[in-house]
């Protein structure tokens, strides 16, 4: 088996030919790895069965559980989104900006890829899927490491892709898949071959990896997100985008953690979401407040700071809107926040405030997702506030280069005042 420092290094060298692969390869090969997931579907189902089992032995969360799981609603889901992806403009070569410096002197800015990415993510086999297609689709090479609980299922899936894309014209060594975490601590040193990192988890794993590795660092981290039910809310809207950012999918990084309610519709409010929370399997945890008005379990301190990733919500009664923007500011991952409510000035204010990547109004924090924000998919959601924020889909993972087309020019003359720079905005594409 090749090394960590091996793998990186024909990463590196794949690269270069990668990064100037024709949109109609990148494509294709994303098409063709759709077509190899589905024909080698039963290798990779019996792999995440064999993944399944070992799970349950070990005793692992049933949310967790449902992450890992592989199944043909899963299968379809990534087949759908690789020809999705496949379908979707070329990022790369688009010109951003084109500058005229002097007559016959042309400066344009354009996209290009960042180079070789490392990815560390969840036991979530079509995270695998995901990222490896937004990688090829943006130019980029990929080493990609998954959780131990989905080894077998992250090998079969790599080997069908990875097959795939080199039949159909993507250099090899362009993909590779890291499996211990002996190779994580290796990866953090290879700085000469690797040009980012990401890692998808909890902030104390995003802040190790910080610390451990001279590489650029672009951290997917907690999903603590909030939603704040106004004064002014609709009471079964609230209900509704509630229990859906709460339940839909709980063991995810855009669910509901807490729920804040503004004191003057707490009593509408709710006595109509226990219910509702109940019948979702959800159990609440509320401050004195909430508690005075439905039965539920204290929540403390520590609940505001936790991300169940479960069948769990802590509830706080708040006085304001201010103190519901503090309280979000004071606790939130700066990952998804909604307030639900009819007033807009109250929406302006909550929306301009809250210093989160995404910010919503009336509407579900589970519509934080890259497929649904339409770019194919999301090799991870950004929080931080460099180069890119949000779902991280194909702009996310490229960058630019300057291209200077000249006619001869050199600096001396306007350096001696002999000629000037005119600095006027062309409307025209790079030329190449």
């Amino acid at each position: 088996m090749k090394t960590p420092e091996i793998l990186a290094r024909e990463a590196r060298a794949a690269s270069i030919p990668l990064a100037a692969l024709d949109a109609k390869t990148r494509d294709g090969a994303l098409l063709a790895m759709a077509e190899a997931l589905t024909c080698q579907r039963e290798e990779i189902f019996a792999a995440n069965r064999e993944d399944m089992a070992r799970a349950k032995e070990e005793g692992l969360a049933a949310p967790l559980l449902a992450r890992l799981r592989f199944d043909e609603k899963k299968l379809s889901g990534v087949v759908e989104g690789l020809r999705s992806l496949a379908s979707l403009p070329d990022p790369l070569g688009a010109t951003q900006m084109a500058t005229e410096l002097s007559p016959g002197l042309e400066l344009y800015r354009v996209s290009c890829p960042i180079g070789v990415i490392g990815v560390i993510f969840e036991s979530r086999p079509d995270a695998l899927v995901q990222i490896s297609a937004l990688c090829l689709k943006s130019g980029n090479a990929a080493l990609l490491k998954g959780g131990r609980e989905a080894l077998r299922t992250n090998r079969a899936l790599f080997g069908a892709l990875y097959g795939a894309a080199v039949r159909a014209g993507v250099p090899e060594g362009a993909l590779a898949l890291l499996e211990t975490r002996e190779d994580v601590g290796a990866l953090l040193s290879l700085d000469e071959s690797i040009d980012l990192i990401i890692p998808r988890g909890s902030n104390a794993f995003v802040r190790y990896i910080k610390d451990h590795s001279r590489i650029p660092v672009m951290g997917h981290a907690d999903g603590l997100c909030h939603v704040y039910v106004d004064a002014a809310a609709d009471v079964q809207m609230a209900v509704d985008i509630a229990v859906d950012s709460k339940a839909q999918s709980v063991a995810v990084c855009n669910a509901c953690e807490t729920l804040l309610v503004h004191r003057d519709v707490a009593g509408a409010f709710l006595p109509r979401l226990a219910p509702a929370m109940a019948a979702a399997g959800v159990r609440l945890r509320g401050c004195a407040r909430t508690q005075a008005l439905i039965a539920c379990e204290a929540a403390t301190e520590e609940d505001w700071r936790t991300e169940y990733l479960d069948y769990e919500l802590s509830v706080r009664v708040v006085d304001s809107l201010d103190e519901a923007i503090a309280h979000v500011n004071t606790y939130g991952s700066g990952h998804t926040d909604c307030i639900v409510t009819g007033d807009e000035a109250a929406a302006r204010r909550f929306m301009a405030l809250v210093d989160s990547a995404g910010v919503y109004q009336n509407c579900s924090t589970r519509f934080a997702d890259g497929f649904r924000y339409g770019f194919g998919a999301e090799v991870g959601i950004a929080t931080g506030k460099v180069h890119a924020r949000g779902p991280m889909g194909l702009e996310g993972l490229c960058i630019y280069k300057y291209k200077l087309i000249g006619s001869g020019q050199t600096v001396r003359p306007f350096a001696g005042g002999e000629a000037a720079f005119t600095h006027r905005p062309l409307l025209k594409d790079c030329p190449y």
